[in-house]
């Protein structure tokens, strides 16, 4: 049956729930532990408006009698507790009598984002970006268990591009360049890029075989658009940069190379 179709008898009693993120908490029986916990690598979360990101949760775990098995694991925003994310399958591997690695696979589908808290009053599909939180059971071969919140945490961002365009090409010497370009990030809500605006890029040049150093910076206007001029010295490539945010990836467009004459 299709996931959307399924969830829709779900979607009252998820608007009852998601709203308010739980207490964090342990309970459980016996020594069995979660002691290390690595989300996708240790690099945030980034999600677009097409394809389905994929991503581990990798956890160590330990107990005296050895692991048996990982129960359930689950992701969602620390702030809402939303959690569009499928938890699709862990493996686990043992490293010595006591101790096993098992890796959760978990997916997040941008598609769904939108659609998964339909349901609730002011809903914002975009507010499922920034931090997150880790749960898992886990149990061991001697019935030991332990239920676990906010085991590990890390960010969910919006897919961000960026482009960069000098002109004119080519330029003489000690004239007047002109950079622009534009910073969008995916918007969840329609599955389309927007503009970001009010936010700082940096402006980077480099000479040939050089490495990229900070001119100056500028601020996205309206409609995301970037524009400053520089004074035309040596040939070399322009780009822009931006830090991203708590919400948003960073990125940094191509660099465009300029003749100088």
């Amino acid at each position: 049956m299709d996931r959307r179709i399924a969830a829709l008898a779900a979607v009252g009693a998820v608007a009852a729930t998601v709203m308010v993120a739980p207490t964090a908490h342990a309970e459980g029986r016996g020594d069995i532990r979660v002691t290390k916990v690595v989300v996708n690598g240790g690099s945030n979360v980034i999600v677009g408006i097409k394809s389905v990101k994929r991503f581990p949760i990798t956890m160590t775990i330990k107990d005296n009698s050895g692991v048996k098995k990982v129960s359930s694991v689950s992701a969602y925003n620390r702030t809402n507790a939303y959690g569009p994310v499928d938890h699709l399958g862990t493996t686990c591997k043992k490293v010595s009598r006591t101790t096993s690695v098992c890796t959760a696979t978990m997916q997040i589908d941008p598609s769904w984002i939108d659609f998964y808290g339909s349901g609730n009053e002011g809903w914002d599909a975009n507010s499922v970006a920034g931090e997150w939180t880790v749960n898992a059971t886990v149990n061991a071969n001697d019935r030991d268990y332990w239920i676990s919140d906010n085991i590990a945490s890390f960010k969910v961002k919006r897919a961000a591009t960026l482009n960069t365009d000098a002109s004119p090409e080519p330029v003489r010497k000690g004239g007047t360049l002109t950079i622009t370009g534009k910073l969008s990030r995916a918007n969840w809500t329609d599955l389309k890029y927007h503009a970001f605006t009010k936010q700082v890029v940096k402006l980077q040049y480099k000479k040939p075989n050089g490495k990229y150093s900070t001119v100056k910076t500028a601020t996205t206007d309206s409609k995301g658009r970037l524009r400053t001029t520089v004074k035309a010295v040596a040939p070399g490539s322009w780009r822009w940069a931006f830090l991203g945010t708590n919400t948003t990836m960073k990125v940094v467009s191509k660099g465009d190379a300029v003749v100088v004459k």
